[in-house]
């Protein structure tokens, strides 16, 4: 059997864990890593056929670690996630060698489909989208989470007012 070596960086560790379990469970042998020096080590250790990293990580851009992975395999298929997408960014990521871009929170499928579609066609649209009311609370709980739970600096950084935000977030997430 031809064993699927796979890369997963992110300094998220609950998600960097859950990842890897369920990418384990979709026949992938995964190497995890919490940052851009362990992933550029782990990069040139494990020469990943796969990967999966994050865009921003808290010592550094994840790019550093597609490059390293492209110096070690140019065939290996790499996407790039991120809770703060935007075309510049994606632009960089494909450039770095990234053969997509997904944004945070990416459904497992999704990144399988990704990953395992042939030279380079695109995946298939996902089947079940998050809608666009559930693509903003997501967007809105990741920077309130990066605010250390600060509403003020939350609601500063999202161009918003405070009372605004008290009342999204009292609410219940949506589907």
């Amino acid at each position: 059997m031809n064993e699927k070596r796979l890369l997963i960086v992110d300094d998220d560790e609950i998600f960097l864990n859950r990842l890897g379990r369920s990418m384990e469970k979709k026949g992938f042998s995964p190497t995890l890593a919490g940052s851009v020096a362990d992933g550029k080590t782990a990069a040139r250790t494990i020469n990943p056929d796969y990967a999966v990293v994050d865009l921003r990580l808290e010592d550094g851009n994840g790019l550093e670690v597609v490059e390293a992975i492209r110096e070690r395999n140019p065939e290996a298929r790499i996407i790039m996630l991120t809770g703060y997408g935007n075309i510049a960014s994606a632009v960089a990521a494909v450039k770095a060698g990234a053969i997509d871009y997904l944004a945070k929170p990416a459904n497992v499928d999704d990144i399988v489909n990704a990953l395992n579609a042939i030279g380079d066609d695109k995946p298939s649209p996902p089947e079940n989208p998050m809608s666009a009311d559930r693509v903003r609370w997501e967007h809105i709980q990741r920077v309130y989470e990066l605010c250390d739970h600060n509403m003020s600096e939350t609601a500063r950084r999202l161009n918003m007012h405070r009372r605004t935000l008290q009342r999204i977030m009292a609410k219940r997430s949506p589907r």
